[in-house]
C-alpha cells in the first residue's frame, strides 16, 4: 500500500520504518526539515534500537522517504497515519493543537485531490482522549474535504503500544492491534496494513480505541505504583519485597489474571476493607507514604456514591434492591456495599424493599448478625420474601445479583426504573430502554 506518516517523532518514525519494512511505500512527513533531510540521508531522527539499520535499508531500497510537502505525501498515498504529539498542557488537560492544524492539512490537501485515486483513509495514531477524533476531527476534516467521513473518505484510529527502547520489536510483535473504525471499509484499509503481523486484532468503535490506550497506560502506571509502595511497606517491616512479588506473580488465577478487572460495583466482605486498613496503618505507623494504597478504600466509597446519585437523579422514594451478601451465593453480610448501600438510602428517607435468597435473618448468627444489627437494624421490616414483593413496591430496582430468579423476573420496556450494578447480561439491549441506568457500562 502507499502510505503517508505524519509526525516523525518515536512513534511516527517506528511506524514509517516498519510498514517500509514490511513492504508498504512510504512517505513521512514532518514539519521539522532536519528530520526530513536525516530520513531522506537513511539516517533516524530518533534513537531507537534497530530503528537505525532499519531505516538505513528502507531508504536504500526505496522504500520510505521523506517531506515537507503534505500536498505531495497526500496526492501520493492511500492512508495516512497521523502520528503527531498530544502533550498535557500546564493544567494537564490534552493538547490537540498539532493534532488540529495537522488534520486540517491534511483535508484541504484531500479537497485538492478529491476523487483520484479512488477512496483516501486517515488513520488517527496520536493518543487522544474520547470522543477527541468524532467531536473535533471529523468535523475538521468534513469541513475542509467538504465530504462526508465514512462516505468520501475514510477515518479510523489505530492506537499504538511501542515502549520506547523496544519498539521496533513491540511493532513486529504486538500485544495487540486496536482498530477503531468509523464504518468497515476504513477498518479494512488498516488491516491491510498490518497484514502478516501476529497477535489478535480488535476492530472496535473509535471511542473504544481511543479509550484502550487510556485503560492500558493507566493501569501500566497503576501496577508500577502498587508494586513501589508494597516495596517500601516491606522495607519498613523488614521483608524482601521481591521475594513477596514473587509469590504473589506466580498467582495466575487471581493476581496475574482478568479476575476482578470487570467494571461493576464496589467491593466489600470480611477482608479487603480489613486488610487494605491494617496494611495503610501499619504502613503510616512506619512513616511510609502510600497514596496508592490509601486512596483504594475512598475510592471504593466513591463508587458506591455514584449508585445513590443515580437513584437520587430518578426522583422517585418507592425504592426495591435485589442482593443484600457481599457476594452472590452467601449470606455473609460483613461490610457488604450493598448493605452500605441500603443503609445510605435508608437513612435518606427512602421507602426500601430488599430480596436476596440467600439471607434469612433468623439464620444469621455470630459476627455477621452483629454487623448487621450494627449497620441496619432495621432490615427486618425491610426484608421481603419474594422478587415479585419487590417488583410490586418499587419505582426503582437497584439490581445488585445475578440470582436467575431476579433476572428472569425483571421487566422490559415499561415497569420500575433499573439500576444496574452488575451489568446485566442483557444490558446492551436495555441501554435503549428510557428506565435502564447502569452503573458499569
Amino acid at each position: 500500500m502507499r502510505v503517508s506518516v505524519f509526525g516523525l517523532g518515536y512513534v511516527g518514525c517506528v511506524s514509517a520504518a516498519c510498514l517500509a519494512g514490511m513492504g508498504h511505500e512510504v512517505i513521512g512527513v514532518d514539519v521539522n526539515q532536519v528530520k526530513v533531510d536525516l530520513v531522506n540521508d537513511g539516517k533516524a531522527p530518533v534513537v531507537e534500537e534497530r530503528i537505525g539499520e532499519l531505516i538505513a535499508e528502507v531508504v536504500r531500497t526505496g522504500a520510505l522517504r521523506a517531506t515537507g510537502d503534505v500536498r505531495e505525501a497526500i496526492r501520493n498515498s492511500e492512508v495516512s497515519l497521523v502520528c503527531v504529539g498530544t502533550p498535557s498542557e500546564p493544567n494537564g488537560s490534552l493538547c490537540t493543537t498539532y493534532l488540529e492544524r495537522v488534520t486540517e492539512q491534511i483535508g484541504a490537501a484531500l479537497a485538492e485531490g478529491a476523487g483520484q485515486g479512488g477512496r483516501r483513509t486517515v488513520v488517527f495514531r496520536s493518543t487522544m482522549l474520547p470522543g477527541t477524533c468524532l467531536n473535533l476531527l471529523v468535523p475538521i476534516l468534513e469541513k475542509n474535504v467538504g465530504g462526508t467521513a465514512g462516505v468520501d473518505f475514510g477515518v479510523a484510529v489505530n492506537p499504538e503500544f511501542l515502549r520506547e527502547g523496544t519498539s521496533v520489536r513491540d511493532f513486529f510483535d504486538p500485544p495487540k492491534t486496536v482498530i477503531g473504525e468509523l464504518d468497515p471499509a476504513s477498518g479494512d484499509a488498516v488491516a491491510a496494513l498490518y497484514d502478516g503481523v501476529p497477535g489478535e486484532v480488535f476492530r472496535v468503535p473509535v471511542p473504544t480505541a481511543e479509550a484502550i490506550k487510556y485503560a492500558d497506560n493507566a493501569f501500566h502506571g497503576l501496577k508500577i505504583g502498587f508494586a513501589n509502595e508494597l516495596g517500601a511497606v516491606c522495607q519498613a517491616l523488614g521483608v524482601d519485597s521481591h521475594q513477596v512479588m514473587d509469590v504473589f506473580l506466580a498467582d495466575r488465577k487471581l493476581n496475574i489474571s482478568p479476575a476482578y478487572l470487570r467494571p461493576g460495583f464496589a467491593f466489600g466482605g470480611s477482608c479487603l476493607p480489613k486488610d487494605l486498613r491494617s496494611l495503610v496503618y501499619a504502613a503510616q505507623r512506619a512513616d511510609v507514604s502510600v497514596p496508592i494504597l490509601a486512596h483504594v478504600l475512598p475510592s471504593n466509597s466513591d463508587h458506591l456514591q455514584r449508585a445513590v446519585d443515580l437513584v437520587e437523579r430518578t426522583g422517585k422514594r418507592r425504592i426495591g434492591m435485589f442482593g443484600l451478601s457481599f457476594k452472590p451465593g452467601t449470606d455473609d453480610l460483613r461490610e457488604s456495599p450493598l448493605v452500605e448501600l441500603a443503609e445510605r438510602l435508608f437513612g435518606k428517607g427512602y421507602d426500601l424493599r430488599i430480596y436476596d435468597a440467600n439471607v434469612n435473618l433468623s439464620r444469621l448468627i455470630g459476627a455477621n448478625r452483629e454487623y448487621i444489627e450494627n449497620r441496619l437494624p432495621h432490615l427486618a421490616q425491610l426484608l421481603a420474601e419474594s422478587v415479585g414483593e419487590v417488583l410490586e413496591h418499587a419505582e426503582v430496582c437497584l439490581v445488585g445479583t445475578g440470582d436467575p430468579a431476579v433476572l428472569s423476573a425483571l421487566p422490559q420496556g415499561d415497569g420500575p426504573v433499573l439500576v444496574d450494578l452488575i451489568r446485566l447480561p442483557d444490558a446492551e439491549a436495555r441501554r435503549a430502554e428510557p428506565g435502564y441506568m447502569g452503573l458499569a457500562w
